[in-house]
């Protein structure tokens, strides 16, 4: 198992498509791209890619290469991608050389706007809306990380194997965010929103609730004891889901 392969994938694909809904929710991230009319690819040699697409004051997040990309960094290695969102690496760009300054000035301070909310233990004294915004990030993040995992964490695809074909539903009442996990021949599927048919569902009673679930400040188990964790369905199939759910703080520290 490559451990810095997965935390490439996860920061690509898990922590990178958060800026769609960062320029949603967030006044001060919308105010910064409102203008954008760019697009970034970054690529790790040998390994994954992905893109960000900025148009008309909203982020798309995209898997793979884009070939009419503004900007393309490459870089050597999954290590090397990871120190950049660690903020300790710098990419090599291959296109884009006049907006070296956008990236290390524009771009960057909206990462760190990312960064301010996937660390909610650093904010002192949240406002609502920091949490909520926080909690939106972190729920996407956990699940659509779930989906590499399936893919590449050794521990993770022999639970998998015990994972029937099916959607699971996860959700924050009373109106969303929402995901669903669609495993089929021991592979996963996630996407952002509702499914029609699913054989399991996970509802968080409220913000509050998945807040402290998913920054480790309430347990599972009691959640659902006291009735802050709703389940429904094949009961089973979410038990296991939720065993490569725990794998994924191992991989975003």
């Amino acid at each position: 198992m490559d451990t810095n392969l997965i935390k490439a994938h996860i920061n690509l694909f898990a922590v990178l498509q958060n800026l769609e809904d960062l320029v949603k929710l967030d006044d001060q991230s919308a105010q910064m791209a409102r203008t954008w009319d760019l697009s970034i690819q970054f690529s790790v040699m040998g390994g994954p890619s992905a893109h960000v697409i900025f148009k008309d004051g909203a982020c798309t997040h995209g898997i793979g290469k884009y070939a009419a990309a503004s900007i393309k960094l490459l870089f050597t290695s999954p290590a090397h991608l990871n120190a950049m969102f660690d903020g300790k690496g710098t990419p090599i760009p291959l296109k884009g050389f006049s907006k070296l300054g956008f990236l290390s000035r524009d771009f960057a301070k909206l990462t760190g706007r990312l960064s301010y909310f996937l660390r909610p233990e650093e904010a002192k004294n949240p406002s609502d809306d920091y949490s909520r915004i926080s909690t939106v990030l972190l729920f996407h993040t956990a699940f659509f990380a779930v989906g590499e995992l399936v893919q590449l964490d050794t521990v993770s695809r022999k639970v998998v194997a015990c994972i029937p074909d099916g959607t699971l539903q996860v959700e924050i009442l009373p109106d969303g965010p929402a995901v669903f996990l669609d495993f089929h021949d021991g592979k996963a599927r996630v996407a952002k929103g509702y499914t029609d048919k699913p054989i399991a569902v996970m509802s968080f009673r409220d913000f509050g609730v998945a807040n402290v679930l998913l920054t480790g400040q309430l347990d599972g188990f009691l959640g659902l004891a006291e009735g802050k964790v709703m389940i429904r369905g094949l009961i089973p199939f979410i038990s296991n889901v939720n065993l490569i759910l725990d794998r994924v703080k191992a991989f975003l520290s």
